[in-house]
């Protein structure tokens, strides 16, 4: 089940940023799934990153991507576990290039 869900992560990283991170984390209990993407934010994120205006303006741009396109992700994790998504957040470590996502 982790595999699938990591798979489902990884397609959608790469479907709605262009870029497809280097490994992905799934940590799954009773009713809550965490999945750290290492190595997501694209070279010119990481760029930006590097200044605190920057990494501001990454963590924002990754946080409204998610939450007004993770609809088709949310109802695969669903299909996957069988447990339907009540909430959903992404937050970027812009000194690492991590994107953590809590379902």
């Amino acid at each position: 089940m982790a595999q699938q869900v990591a798979q489902a992560v990884m397609a959608f990283q790469q479907q709605t940023t262009g870029h497809a991170p280097k490994s992905v984390t799934v940590v799954l209990s009773e009713d809550t799934l965490v999945v750290t993407l290492h190595e997501a934010l694209s070279p010119a994120e990481k760029d930006m990153a590097k200044s605190p205006a920057g990494a501001a303006r990454v963590q924002e741009f990754h946080r409204q991507l998610f939450s007004t396109s993770s609809q088709p992700l949310r109802e695969e994790i669903k299909r996957i576990t069988g447990v339907e998504v009540r909430e959903a957040v992404a937050e970027v470590e812009p000194t690492t290039g991590a994107v953590v996502c809590a379902f």
